[in-house]
């Protein structure tokens, strides 16, 4: 590992990227891994075909360049979202990190700042840096909570280009209300701040938990970013995508690399779409084992935030260190976000589900 870090500073590498390291969680082999916010159920049989269907079709022309405006999977996209979206208000890209790297590409660079508030999803601050935009960390409550009077005054005092707002956030699982939204969004009026809500975790939401989409309409600047990753069960398909005014999808155009959506990842989230149904069905089960998690926390003294995503958020332990090292010797692997005390694990299945609490339980009483 020197070795090769004493090579990597040799190289003429960025200065403001010395020092870093590569941003991902731990890849271990364990019995369960509930460390990555992944839908731990496989891919139903019924959309396995049906992508298997349609990949094979696409393979046939292979050697031309897929569709780079991927017309279809617009079309698609806006009709999944509904909310009376047409395909002039979607954009899609390889995962959601790209669609949020390719907003800063258009509205952030050298001279311009991202606001977000921490601890939020660690990703942020990377991109900004890669695409050579300031990041600036908000602050939140004590308790991770963001009301909008604290929002939009601090969007008033940093004056930001950019705001990521990540509801439900990551890693607290906690949905933002439409007025935290609302307020960031009328706050950056006077300096045309583009507010981008990351909706990454939105379908495992509680019923009657507000989603960004209901405010498009007359916010030319808000972008609500989406992902296939979590409750299309698609990680490995790497698809996500945003809806906005259409003017915003034009702007991203500017920055895209050409064709940069391959015909078999456009093949794939366009089966998944047209079945999901089935996909969404595994959906409601993750939520039952979310809630699950919850009770059984609570039940043994844990302290778990309110989730509306398919992780939770969990804190009341004096060494979450400790925790996490027991938890892995267990075969469970869960996620060290890196605030003290504090702990996310992943809601599996049902089985995954009861290994982590009864591996839980058996720590706390000491056997």
């Amino acid at each position: 590992m020197t070795q090769n870090l004493d090579r990597l500073n040799a190289l003429p590498l960025r200065d403001d990227l010395r020092g870093r390291t590569p941003y991902g969680a731990p890849q271990l082999d364990v019995a369960v891994a509930l460390n990555t916010n992944e839908n731990t159920h496989p891919v139903p049989a019924d959309v396995h075909a049906a992508i298997v269907e349609e990949v094979t079709g696409a393979a046939w022309a292979l050697n031309r360049y897929p569709d780079r405006e991927f017309t279809a999977l617009r079309e698609e996209l806006a009709a999944y979202l509904g909310h009376g979206l047409g395909a002039e208000n979607l954009w899609a890209a390889n995962g959601s990190n790209e669609i949020l790297q390719q907003i800063l590409q258009a509205f952030g660079g050298p001279g311009r700042t991202l606001l977000t508030f921490v601890p939020t999803y660690s990703m942020y601050p990377l991109l900004a840096s890669g695409t050579h935009t300031a990041f600036v960390a908000g602050e939140r409550a004590a308790d991770f909570g963001l009301s909008p009077e604290s929002a939009a005054e601090q969007v008033r005092r940093h004056r930001p280009d950019v705001v990521f707002l990540c509801s439900p956030n990551n890693p607290t699982g906690t949905a933002l209300g439409a007025d935290v939204v609302t307020a960031v969004y009328e706050a950056g009026e006077e300096f045309r701040t583009v507010v981008v809500v990351d909706e990454a975790y939105a379908e495992f939401s509680h019923g009657g938990t507000p989603t960004a989409l209901t405010l498009l309409e007359g916010r030319p600047r808000l972008i609500v970013s989406r992902t296939m990753s979590k409750a299309f069960a698609l990680a490995g398909a790497r698809l996500g995508y945003f809806a906005a005014a259409p003017e915003v999808a034009d702007a991203v155009r500017l920055v895209r690399l050409p064709y940069h959506l391959s015909a078999v990842t456009q093949a794939t989230a366009l089966a998944a779409l047209r079945h999901s149904g089935s996909l969404l069905a595994n959906v409601e089960d993750i939520k039952v084992q979310r809630d699950r998690i919850v009770e059984g926390l609570t039940r043994l003294g844990l302290e778990p935030a309110a989730s509306d995503s398919n992780f939770v958020f969990f804190g009341g332990m004096a060494d979450s260190r400790g925790m996490w090292e027991a938890l892995l010797e267990d075969g469970v692997l869960v996620r060290d976000v890196g605030i003290p005390g504090h702990l996310r694990v992943t809601a599996g299945t049902e089985a995954e589900t009861t290994a982590f609490l009864t591996s839980l339980e058996r720590i706390l009483s000491g056997a």
